[in-house]
């Protein structure tokens, strides 16, 4: 087959997002990549409201398909196949891709095939790079955090995780405290540029403990208490102290992504990769103190780094895409029962992870 071309549907949480990817023999290419936000909808209300984000992918959804197909110069009839997020994720953005999904295929009797949100981004490296198995992934985002060995298109193998709040939802609980706006992700990184992380000593949860699990609830805790101290001492913080406080937490979550990046590395190198390889997506993987972080482990075991561009680091229908154009091409079809899923471990010999963050369920 000369080429594959896939519409992809992303609506997980609280991106609406189609794209338009081709696979030829020079690998993969976004043709078009459309993501409407949901940032003004939710501001008021301090995270994601399930029932207002599948709302508005149900509203948006077909407008971001046209959309997709018409900046690709194509139409419904020239791709080759559909692929949609079918979860984990809030159930009912999922629900409102799937069932759109399933009348688009219906109609024009294009194969269909259902994707886990998490294999898009830990295949979204072989997109942009074209990277080879095995490799080692990193997904740090709002709603996810663990370690990855990716062997295969269908075969993932975790090392570890987060056991409650993932990283980003404790930036966003931390801006939250501290009565920084939405997503906190950004804004808490910007006043910790201007602070000192010296000052405010915060723990590095499990750090302790053998393995690559993590915990971030704790560090929100201790920052709460760290506020209230300053609060009950001086009456208030001051701007210095908020950015001193935003200094030392970023530094504690840095430290452990870093400790347990190293820990993940003793694992994933035994198995004698030809190309030894970290790659990491989500948003927090944006933030350059957490990068830097993960580029010096990496630099000091001879591996190399690799982040794809932020647009495809995010939530996006790309990574859909092309994750259907995977599993089409290696023969692992889609079911014809496809079903939107709220949970959906990309490991299913691991044990399950605990909790389940505000930006969707833990995997």
């Amino acid at each position: 087959m000369a080429s594959l071309t896939f519409l992809g549907i992303e609506s997980s949480c609280d991106d609406s997002a189609a794209a338009v990817v081709r696979w030829g023999e020079k690998g993969g290419e976004v043709l078009s990549s459309v993501v409407e936000g949901q940032t003004a909808l939710h501001a008021d209300f301090g995270g994601v409201v399930p029932e207002i984000a599948a709302r508005a992918h149900a509203e948006r959804l077909d407008g971001c398909v046209e959309r997709a197909l018409a900046e690709a110069g194509l139409s419904l009839a020239d791709v080759d196949g559909i692929a949609v997020t079918s979860g984990p994720g809030l159930i009912g953005g999922v629900l409102s891709g799937v069932m759109l999904a399933k009348g688009l295929a219906a109609g024009s009797g294009k194969p269909l095939l259902g994707v886990n949100h998490l294999a898009g981004h830990a295949l979204t490296p072989r997109l942009t790079d074209g990277l080879a198995f095995p490799y080692l992934m990193l997904l740090v985002s709002g709603g996810h955090c663990q370690f990855l060995i990716a062997h295969g298109v269908d075969h993932f193998q975790r090392l570890g995780g987060t056991i409650d709040d993932a990283p980003g939802e404790a930036f966003d609980k931390t801006a939250k405290l501290l009565g920084l706006p939405q997503p906190g992700g950004p804004v808490v990184e910007r006043e910790a540029a201007l602070g000192d992380a010296t000052r405010f000593r915060f723990p590095r949860p499990l750090l302790d403990r053998e393995g690559c699990d993590m915990s971030f609830s704790g560090l929100k805790t201790a920052l709460l208490r760290a506020r209230d101290a300053l609060i009950a001492e001086k009456g208030g913080i001051t701007v210095q102290d908020r950015r001193d406080l935003c200094a030392g937490f970023q530094a504690a979550v840095a430290a452990v992504l870093a400790e347990k990046t190293r820990r993940a590395l003793a694992l994933y190198l035994p198995l004698g990769p030809a190309e030894p390889a970290l790659a990491v997506a989500g948003g927090v993987a944006a933030n350059q103190t957490i990068r830097a972080g993960l580029m010096a482990v990496c630099a000091a075991s001879g591996v190399r780094f690799l982040a794809p561009p932020l647009r495809l680091c995010t939530d996006n229908a790309a990574m859909i895409a092309w994750a259907g154009i995977e599993r089409f091409r290696a023969g692992l079809g889609g079911p014809t029962d496809l079903v939107a899923r709220p949970r959906w471990p990309l490991d299913a010999t691991a044990a399950p992870m605990i909790g389940s963050g505000k930006k969707g369920a833990k995997a």
